[in-house]
C-alpha cells in the first residue's frame, strides 16, 4: 500500500538535453496537483493533452508540452503519475524542474527512485527489477534479449511456482504433524511432499547447471592481448576496434596501463584488452604495467599472445598456467619475406589455434576477427540461462540445499525438520524475488541506476 504522505518526487527521464523531447515525470500524491499547478488541468487517465505550462510564480509560460496522467495503482510505480513532454531545450528543461522543486511536497528523485517505488508497491519483482537495469546497460542484442526476458518476468514467475509447488508440499508434511491423529488424515503423506521437492530439486539444478551463462552473457567476453614489446599489439587493438584507441610507437615499452575496449560481435558482448609488453625491466613504472599486463592475462577467459613474426616469442610462462585458453598470433607478416603459419605451434605446442596476420596491413585479421566470433558464440550458449546474475546462484544454491536435506530425511524422516527445511526453502525463494528480507541489498540494487528511472 502506498504511504499517504510519501514525497512527491520529479526527474528528467529522457537523455541528456538538448534533444527533439524531454520528458519529466512525476510520482506521489501530489502528482496531479503539480499538473495542475502548472498546466491548469489533469487530462484523461492514460491520453495526453496538450498543455501550455506556466511557472506558479510569475505566471510565464514557459513551454508548450504534452501532458499525460497515470493515476495509481495502475501506473508504472504503483503512485500517481504525471508526466510532461516538452521541448528539450537546457533552459526549457531547467525552468521545469526549477518551478517543481517550489511546489510544496515535492522533491528531485534519487538514482533508480522510480523503480524502487514500483517494487516496493509491487509492480516488480527484483529480478525484474535487475533486468530492468540490464536493459538499461546492455550494449549488444544477446545483452538486450537476456534482460527483456528477465523483466518480462523469466525468474521471478518461476521462482514464484516452485514457491506454490513447495508450500503445497509442506501443506502435507504438516497437515501429518498437526492431524496424525485424526481417522481421515492419510498415513503417507511425506510420500506425496517428497515426490514434489524431488521435482523442484531436479529443476533447480538444471537452473544452476546454467547459470554460468546468463552471467557470462551480462558480463562479457574479456579478451586480452598479450606478448613482448613491440609485438604490434596496440596495433592489432586499434585494427580490431576501427579506432586509434592505443597510442602506437615504435619505442618498446609504450604502453604501460591496461587499455579496454568494447566490442559488440554478431550481438555478442567482448571486451577487448591492450596489456603492456611482458618483459625483464628496471624502470618501476613499466614494472607496473607489466605486473598489471600478467594479472588481467591470467584473469582473461582469452588470450591473444602476439608475437613479432621476425623476432622473439617472448616470455610467457607464467601466463599460460590454469585453465585460460590461448590463441598465438604471428604478427608483422608483412615485413618478411616469407613465412610458415603452423611454425608456431611447432615450436612451441602452446596452442591449438594460431593465427599468421600483419596488424598494420589488415591481413590475416578477417580470420581472427571470425574466429574469434565463432569462440563468442560458442562461449555463450545458443540461448541464455534462467539466472543472470551471482546473487540468483546464490539464493538457489542455499533453497537446493535445503531440498538436499529434505530428501535426505526420507520417508521416515522427522517430520518437523521435513517442515523447516521447506520453511527455509520457501523463504529462500521469497528473497530471491524480493517478497521477504531483501532490505540489505536493496540501496546495491539501486544505486547504480540513473536518476529519473
Amino acid at each position: 500500500m502506498v504511504d499517504p504522505v510519501r514525497d512527491t518526487i520529479f526527474a528528467l527521464s529522457s537523455g541528456r538535453p538538448p534533444a527533439a523531447i524531454a520528458v519529466v515525470r512525476i510520482s506521489g500524491p501530489r502528482a496531479g496537483d503539480a499538473l495542475t499547478t502548472l498546466a491548469d488541468r489533469v487530462p484523461e487517465p492514460r491520453k495526453a493533452g496538450l498543455a501550455r505550462v506556466r511557472d506558479p510564480g510569475t505566471g510565464e509560460t514557459i513551454d508548450e508540452a504534452l501532458a499525460l496522467w497515470f493515476p495509481g495503482p495502475n501506473s508504472e510505480t504503483g503512485e500517481d503519475i504525471a508526466e510532461l513532454q516538452l521541448h528539450g531545450g537546457r533552459a526549457v528543461i531547467a525552468a521545469v524542474l526549477g518551478a517543481l522543486g517550489r511546489i510544496e511536497g515535492l522533491r528531485p528523485a534519487e538514482a533508480g527512485e522510480f523503480t524502487r517505488r514500483a517494487f516496493e508497491n509491487g509492480r516488480l519483482d527484483l529480478p525484474a527489477v535487475e533486468g530492468l537495469a540490464d536493459l538499461i546497460g546492455a550494449e549488444t542484442e544477446a545483452q538486450r534479449r537476456q534482460a527483456y526476458r528477465q523483466l518480462k518476468g523469466l525468474l521471478g514467475q518461476r521462482a514464484d511456482t516452485w514457491r506454490a509447488r513447495m508450500i503445497e508440499g509442506l501443506a502435507l508434511v504438516e497437515a501429518r504433524i498437526d492431524f496424525s491423529d485424526e481417522a481421515d488424515v492419510p498415513e503417507d503423506l511425506i510420500g506425496p511432499a517428497l515426490k514434489i521437492v524431488q521435482g523442484l530439486r531436479d529443476e533447480i539444478a538444471e537452473a544452476l547447471a546454467g547459470a554460468a551463462r546468463g552471467e557470462r552473457l551480462r558480463d562479457g567476453l574479456v579478451v586480452a592481448i598479450a606478448g613482448p614489446p613491440n609485438a604490434g599489439k596496440s596495433t592489432l587493438l586499434n585494427r580490431i576496434a576501427r579506432r586509434e584507441a592505443a597510442i602506437v610507437s615504435p619505442v618498446p615499452g609504450t604502453t604501460r596501463d591496461v587499455i579496454e575496449v568494447h566490442l559488440d560481435l554478431d550481438g555478442y558482448p567482448v571486451t577487448l584488452l591492450d596489456t603492456a609488453g611482458i618483459r625483464d625491466s628496471d624502470d618501476p613504472v613499466e614494472q607496473e604495467g607489466v605486473r598489471r599486463a600478467r594479472q588481467r592475462a591470467s584473469e582473461a577467459d582469452l588470450v591473444l599472445w602476439v608475437y613479432d613474426a621476425k623476432g622473439r616469442f617472448g616470455q610467457s610462462e607464467s601466463l599460460f598456467q590454469g585453465s585460460t585458453t590461448i590463441w598465438t598470433v604471428r604478427n608483422k607478416v608483412d615485413l618478411l619475406k616469407s613465412h610458415m603459419k603452423n611454425e608456431l605451434n611447432r615450436e612451441f605446442g602452446l596452442s591449438d589455434i594460431s593465427f599468421t596476420l600483419s596488424a598494420a596491413t589488415g591481413l590475416g585479421v578477417a580470420e581472427l576477427l571470425a574466429k574469434l566470433t565463432d569462440y563468442a558464440k560458442s562461449y555463450f550458449g545458443a540461448e541464455s540461462g534462467l539466472l543472470t546474475r551471482e546473487r540468483h546462484r546464490k539464493a538457489l544454491d542455499i533453497v537446493q540445499s535445503a531440498l538436499d536435506r529434505v530428501l535426505a530425511e526420507g520417508v521416515f524422516g522427522r517430520e518437523d525438520i521435513i517442515a523447516e527445511e521447506l520453511r527455509s526453502a520457501a523463504h529462500g525463494l521469497g528473497r530471491l524475488t524480493g517478497q521477504v528480507g531483501v532490505e540489505d541489498i536493496l540501496d546495491v540494487i539501486f544505486r547504480d541506476f540513473c536518476i529519473g528511472k
